[in-house]
């Protein structure tokens, strides 16, 4: 079974972690994960996003999956953006029919389950970054902090 990671951060960033985000990425490579998953929704993911492209140059077997809580007509309207940033996008079967707002929270836990490295930035205890990363330490998942 090939190993996952994922990303979590604050929607916004204020500060230059780029290089941080991209050794991380790295380092979760080196550990043999080779399926990164991004929400995709801030500035946080953004970065994750751009750092796992760069980081596909050093290897090209991982894969950048877009998961996204529920389906929205902009994947169909923008499917050349989305398959132009990312190898594929996924909606889990497992959110089907949760209220868009809870489906946010679901599909973080999803990814948390669903991965064995996370990375995270949280620069403030509150929000679904935090509550993310909280969730991945009760599962005692590894996590790379940024």
């Amino acid at each position: 079974m090939k190993k996952a990671c994922c990303g979590f951060g604050h929607r916004n960033v204020f500060d230059n972690i780029e290089d941080k985000v991209f050794k991380a990425v790295m380092n979760a490579a080196e550990q043999c994960c080779e399926i990164f998953y991004t929400g995709a929704m801030g500035e946080f993911d953004s970065c994750f996003s751009a750092a796992v492209r760069k980081a596909q140059k050093a290897y090209s077997n991982i894969k950048l999956i877009c998961v996204k809580p529920y389906f929205t007509n902009d994947i169909n309207t923008n499917s050349n953006y989305y398959f132009t940033m990312y190898d594929d996008i996924l909606i889990p079967s497992e959110l089907a029919g949760i209220y868009p707002k809870a489906a946010i929270k679901a599909r973080n836990r999803w990814l948390v389950e669903n991965s064995d490295v996370i990375i995270g930035y949280t620069i403030r205890s509150f929000g679904g970054a935090y509550t993310a990363v909280k969730y991945a330490e009760r599962l005692k998942k590894r996590i790379l902090f940024i």
